[in-house]
């Protein structure tokens, strides 16, 4: 794993210590009704949950930038097969956490790249509730869910 400017622990308003010493991004990419899940390493921060690709920023990245590189990191996607619409942020004041709404083509091919996952798939909308989740993903999952389901349309 690379050092970048990013690493490292905050001490969160909230109460909790997050990753990102500039905050972190994470892409929720989408295509049809599934979206792309990463489960994590059992020895991963909150790990055995599943969650998007992300993780921290660096100083000189944007949110789009950031979120892409991790999920290249995590899952070999290629961003040519991407397409960012939307974000959502999770702002703790001193910390925040940003997830990327992409859609992705047909031709994307994501898959484990390194040990921080067990496995990547694709899971159905309606189907992610029963997967057990990272918990601040499920934390913000019902308001992404809702904005998916404003950029997809009605089944």
């Amino acid at each position: 794993m690379v050092a970048r400017d990013g690493d490292g622990w905050v001490q969160c308003e909230c109460g909790n210590k997050h990753w990102g010493l500039n905050g972190a991004a994470g892409i929720l990419i989408f295509r049809g009704r599934e979206i792309l899940l990463q489960h994590r390493a059992p020895w991963v921060h909150n790990g055995d949950t599943w969650g998007i690709p992300g993780g921290a920023r660096d100083s000189h990245e944007s949110v789009i930038e950031g979120a892409v590189r991790e999920a290249i990191e995590e899952t070999g996607v290629d961003a040519q097969y991407l397409t960012p619409l939307e974000s959502f942020s999770d702002d703790h004041g001193n910390w925040r956490y940003d997830t990327v709404i992409a859609r992705a083509t047909e031709d994307l091919i994501a898959h484990e790249v390194n040990d921080e996952s067990h496995e990547v798939r694709w899971v159905e909308i309606e189907k992610v509730d029963q997967l057990s989740l990272h918990p601040s993903f499920a934390q913000s999952w019902p308001k992404l869910k809702e904005i998916l389901n404003n950029l997809i349309g009605p089944r």
